[in-house]
């Protein structure tokens, strides 16, 4: 992680869990790490911490709805005039709203494709627009799911992995597009099976999907946040387009 040290990194949906992991380990390696988020507090909460802790680097809190593409625009324009150029951007910001195919609310589809494709795709474009014009040789990250990889039917869960598909196919497409173009830009798909977060407690899931998970292993938020770690670290050319992980013996 040395040759990062010092540069930029914008994290969404780094309020809690896996987001939140990342942001601090990236500090704790020295990179500048700005984190976006509509809970921004939690973020600032965890900058403090950092600072008190002496972490090298540095962790800034921005307010975005990743729902909103005026507030992703303004959270790069703002990482660019008082931070510096992003070097890395870490597509983390997911939503699942649960949902049947049959009788699913309208709006809550919408938000989910909102937050989980569209918001990574503006995010995906304002990073590569920086990257492309200093010639920055830069890296994104994608956090996926293993459901963006097969069919997993979850009780009222399935309309999220069909936006975590979506994920899969538009990393691979993106690799060829900046290969098309020749620039120096790595794309990673980090597809997890089920992680211990706020995003799979008891309290947001249906009862009916809460009964399901019943003693599954779960993966810890450090787990991926490793994992994102380890493939930042790999040499410049090494290029880990797509990786899984899972909990030992899990069913998903």
């Amino acid at each position: 992680m040395e040759r990062w040290a010092g540069k930029v990194a914008i994290v969404t949906g780094a309020s809690a869990g896996i987001g939140a992991t990342v942001a601090e380990k990236l500090v704790r390696s020295g990179l500048v790490v700005v984190g976006l988020a509509r809970r921004v507090e939690r973020i600032q909460t965890l900058a403090n911490s950092l600072v008190a802790s002496n972490a090298p680097g540095k962790l800034y809190g921005v307010k975005c709805d990743m729902t909103q593409e005026s507030d992703i625009l303004k959270a790069f324009q703002w990482t660019t005039s008082n931070v510096g150029k992003v070097h890395i951007l870490i597509n983390n910001a997911g939503a699942n709203l649960g949902g049947n195919l049959i009788d699913g609310i309208t709006d809550n589809w919408r938000t989910m494709f909102e937050i989980n494709v569209i918001g990574l795709l503006i995010a995906t474009r304002e990073a590569i627009k920086i990257m492309r014009e200093n010639n920055i040789d830069g890296h994104i990250v994608n956090v996926n799911s293993v459901a963006g990889h097969t069919s997993i039917y979850i009780p009222s869960f399935n309309v999220y992995p069909a936006t975590k598909h979506a994920v899969t196919n538009l990393s691979h497409c993106l690799r060829d597009e900046i290969t098309a173009q020749g620039l120096n830009v790595k794309v990673t798909s980090v597809s997890p099976g089920l992680v211990q977060t706020e995003f799979f407690t008891e309290e947001n899931l249906p009862q009916e999907s809460a009964d399901m998970f019943k003693g599954w292993p779960y993966l810890e938020a450090k787990d991926v946040a490793d994992t994102i770690l380890y493939v930042l670290s790999t040499p410049p050319e090494v290029h880990i387009g797509e990786l899984t992980l899972r909990p030992k013996r899990s069913p998903a």
